[in-house]
């Protein structure tokens, strides 16, 4: 059985007098890709978010690699050089080079010499398909070539957990398959990833657990086979009948 990377136990997050996660328990092994699905306001980015030290839980507790990082004395910057997250929008900077924006945060924080972290960069964009867009600024590029440099730049100092926040709902339709592509390549290239997407024929190709939110809680999880295809609860089913099985949910 391979190591849990991350665990979360409990965990409950209030904003005011609403309750978006609701004691959430969740493992994820070493090399798994787990895929958070749920309807708008489920709590999938939420869940992201607060394992991203983004936001503070009111209760429970997030464990990296057997570390309570939900701790309030641990140091959150510390914490998140060992994970990557990205978002729905691409967040690039706009007065900085594809290649900057890719090599920036292994400079600054991670100390790296500018040669070293240059050339990583480059054969990140490689990887991405982007090699020849290394001194374009990002707004010369497409939708899916910003969110393509957006996952280059999460991967430059390779995190132990990469976390996906809807990265295609803000794409053009014709857009969306390039960056699932990609996705895919790095769910069978043995990366950890926790992923919420609207995606399920992608969920059902790459993940290996499935995880269906509703109101703040994890309802049902398992393979994809099961919960996409044989769901046990009411409420999964309904919500996958709504999309026909395979399709598209808002963002939560």
């Amino acid at each position: 059985m391979s190591q849990n990377v991350l665990s979360l136990r409990g965990v409950v997050k209030n904003y005011g007098d609403r309750t978006v996660l609701n004691g959430i328990d969740l493992d994820v092994a070493e090399h798994e890709v787990v895929v958070l699905i749920g309807a708008s306001g489920s709590g999938k980015s939420t869940l992201l978010r607060c394992v991203d030290l983004l936001e503070e839980i009111d209760d429970g507790q997030i464990l990296l690699d057997g570390r309570d990082i939900s701790d309030p004395r641990i140091d959150g910057d510390e914490v998140r050089q060992s994970m990557a997250m990205v978002f729905q929008s691409f967040n690039l900077f706009p007065h900085m080079t594809v290649l900057n924006n890719v090599t920036l945060a292994p400079r600054v924080v991670h100390r790296r010499s500018r040669r070293d972290a240059e050339q990583r960069g480059r054969e990140l964009l490689d990887r991405v398909g982007l090699a020849d867009r290394a001194d374009t600024y990002p707004d010369r590029l497409s939708g899916g070539q910003q969110q393509r440099v957006a996952i280059a730049r999460a991967l430059a100092y390779d995190p132990r957990v990469l976390l996906l926040d809807e990265v295609t709902s803000a794409l053009d339709p014709e857009l969306v398959g390039e960056v699932l592509e990609l996705l895919g390549e790095l769910a069978t290239s043995g990366r950890t990833i926790v992923m919420a997407t609207h995606e399920m024929g992608f969920a059902r190709q790459v993940a290996h657990t499935v995880c269906f939110l509703d109101g703040g809680r994890i309802l049902e999880s398992g393979p994809p086979e099961q919960v996409l295809d044989n769901p046990r609860e009411p409420r999964t089913r309904q919500f996958l009948a709504r999309l026909g099985g395979v399709g598209r949910a808002g963002s939560g």
